[in-house]
This record gives structure tokens, sequence and C-alpha cells, in this order.
């Protein structure tokens, strides 16, 4: 012995001379891959009760923005001009429908007028607004005060933007009977491009009716009709607004060519009939006339008799 302790020969507690001179942790390491364990696999199994496990973490769903409008699409302008107010004594005085007035059986008349015109208008493409065509065989079969008292019956309705347009340019009367005043109209836009049509359009105290009068008259009517323009107009009012319904109140179909030119562009021509005075002849005539709408319907005008007793104004206490 030098003084250092002879290490060789010293028993360690942890070395069992028994088992081939290996000590527990190489044993254990023999019995238990330690080293898959550190790399987190050949764990043993846990058995966790089910009320413990927490539930898996909700990942939300990305929050998708909403698409930015298309520029490209071209959308009609609103109305911008001041509010002139309709006069209820002159819509009275002519007979109309007066808004806010006592319910009449002509009024019931024209909401079962206005709910079949809807369905049909609506039944087709919604992405933009709808023309209708007032149109009639002869003068003084109600063409105009059908017109007049269909755009009122619609203005009523939520939701709806309603134009009347005055197409008969040899008369010239829708926007008067109504107690509107203006200088230009329709075909001053039509003989002018570098005018807007949504700038002489007239808004109402009537909420959802606009005006739009026929304008300075002139002999060219037709041709501004038929030209590229009118398409362009009537796009400038009703484009990108499924909300609008335009009723344009035209010249009668065997007095002036007109109502047969813009029967091409619109997409109902609802032709008036008066009962006591249209014969079956023009009433054919008329119809033909109309053959470039797709969708013509009739309306039975100036009826002294129904046979279903229908008699709407003596349920609210007042003839119509």
């Amino acid at each position: 012995m030098n003084g250092k302790p002879d290490m060789g020969k010293q028993d360690f507690p942890h070395r069992d001379t028994r088992s081939g001179g290996k000590g527990l942790l190489e044993r254990a390491s023999e019995m238990f891959d330690f080293g898959a364990a550190l790399k987190g696999t050949n764990l043993p199994p846990l058995d966790i009760p089910a009320e413990l496990i927490p539930p898996p973490p909700v990942v939300a769903a990305p929050v998708r923005s909403a698409a930015p409008a298309d520029p490209s699409v071209f959308r009609a302008a609103d109305w911008t001009a001041r509010v002139t107010p309709v006069s209820r004594d002159a819509l009275a005085e002519h007979g109309f429908v007066v808004p806010g007035a006592p319910i009449t059986g002509l009024g019931e008349e024209f909401r079962i007028i206005k709910r079949e015109l809807l369905a049909d208008v609506r039944g087709g493409d919604l992405k933009d607004g709808k023309v209708v065509l007032i149109a009639s065989a002869h003068p003084g079969e109600g063409k105009t005060f059908c017109a007049v008292n269909l755009a009122l019956s619609l203005a009523a309705e939520s939701g709806l933007e309603v134009l009347l347009v005055d197409a008969d340019v040899a008369k010239r009367e829708a926007a008067g009977l109504l107690g509107l005043q203006s200088d230009k109209g329709l075909l001053d836009v039509l003989a002018d491009p570098a005018l807007r049509v949504e700038d002489h359009v007239i808004r109402t105290d009537l909420s959802g009716l606009a005006v739009l009068p026929a304008g300075t008259g002139n002999a060219q009517d037709a041709e501004y009709f038929s030209s590229a323009r009118m398409r362009d107009v009537l796009a400038a009012l009703v484009a990108g607004r499924p909300e609008r319904i335009v009723i344009m109140d035209s010249a009668p179909l065997l007095a002036a060519s007109a109502a047969s030119i813009l029967a091409a562009y619109v997409d109902l021509a609802l032709l008036i009939v008066r009962a006591d005075r249209t014969s079956e002849t023009a009433l054919r005539d008329a119809a033909e006339l109309l053959k470039a709408c797709s969708r013509v319907q009739l309306l039975l005008n100036g009826v002294k008799f129904s046979a279903s007793g229908r008699r709407f104004g003596s349920y609210y206490g007042r003839e119509g």
C-alpha cells in the first residue's frame, strides 16, 4: 500500500455480483428502453378516466371579409333632386287613388293588379330593375289613368322604388296630373347626351315614388326612342337596381309609333282595354304592334258589372 486507496477491489452498494456483476441501473436498462422513453416513444399506456381528459382546443375558422363591390358593374344612380310634394287635391280631382285617404274600391282593384304585376316581373332575373310599358289601342281608353294609379299603388310597397315615366310626348300630362312641374325630361335627355337622366327625375314626398316628365316636345320622338341612346337611358335608370320598377306611359298604339318602338326595351307590356270602347279588331291590331315584347298582359278598364259581385267600395263604405 502506498497510501492510495485500492479502488479495483472495492464493492459498491449498487453492484450485484449474483447478476453477473451488473448493477440495478444496467439491469433496468435491459428491461426498459429508457433511450426511447427519453425521445417520447415506447411509453407504457396511461389509463386516464375519460372525464379527466380535456376536450381538444376549438380552432376558430378564419373570418372572411365581405367581397368588395365590383367597380366594373354599373349601378344606376340615386335620385338627388329636391323633394317636390304631390298635390293630393289634384289626385282627388282627377279621380286617382289618394295616398293617406280612406281606402276605396278603386284602390283595392289596383292592389290586385299590383300583386299580379309584381308576381310577373319578379319571376325573372332580379339583377336589374324592371320596365313596364302601359299602352292602349286608342286615346281615351284609360291608359294614363291606369299608369298613374298603378305607380301610386306600387309606391306604397315597402322596399320598392317606383319611377313613373311620361313617354306620351304628344300629351305630356302625367306629371301635371300629380301637380308637378318641370322644364326638362326624357326627350331632352335623349336629344342631348351631355344631360344625365337622373338629374331630371323629380323626387316626390310620397315614399318610393319619383317621376320623369316627357320634356320638351319635338317631331323626332320616334327616332329618339329607337336610338341606342334610349337603351342607355333605361340602363341608367334600372341597372343594378332590382328594387326599381319603371312604369312608362306611352302614346296609343294605333295613333303613334312610339309605343311599338318602346316595346322592344321593356320587360312587360300592359295593354289597357276599355270594356265599352275597344273593339276586338283594334285590340288585335294593338297586340300585334307589341310583338317586340315577349310578355304582354291585358287590363280591362271601365267595367260596369262584375259577375262575381265584387264591390270593394261598398265594403269600405265608399264607392271608388
